[in-house]
């Protein structure tokens, strides 16, 4: 992998502001929607990142790691909960509740996940 691209930690504080410094750095000029399943798309290919792989180099991860930690996944599964479907409700009350406690995956760890699953070709390094 020739290709590496750098996200700064320090860029971003929430879910929203994540996938712009990722718009900034990885697709400069493409829309796409500020979802997590947007961003998997994007992470498939064909917007504009290179089709043989990447290295993604997420600088002042720890920084990040505590931002979107349990306190920005409460934050996101509230705004979620907002446009909830009547029947979803009770499934994101639930998670809103184990975030609270501090239990299940974070922000954080959603997108991470996500960029693991989406694409093998990409490389994920935490600096």
């Amino acid at each position: 992998m020739d290709k590496n691209f750098l996200i700064d930690g320090n860029n971003f504080s929430n879910l929203r502001e994540f996938y712009e410094e990722f718009r900034r750095v990885l697709t400069p000029g493409v829309s796409w929607g500020s979802n997590l399943d947007a961003f998997a798309d994007v992470l498939k290919g064909g917007f504009g990142t290179p089709d043989e792989g990447y290295t993604l180099v997420w600088k002042n991860s720890d920084v990040s790691k505590e931002r979107l930690g349990y306190a920005a996944t409460v934050a996101e599964l509230e705004h979620r909960l907002a446009r909830a479907h009547p029947q979803a409700r009770t499934s994101i009350e639930e998670r809103i509740a184990d975030a609270k406690r501090g239990v299940g995956p974070t922000v954080f760890d959603w997108i991470v996940d996500v960029i693991r699953e989406e694409n093998p070709k990409i490389e994920l390094k935490f600096e």
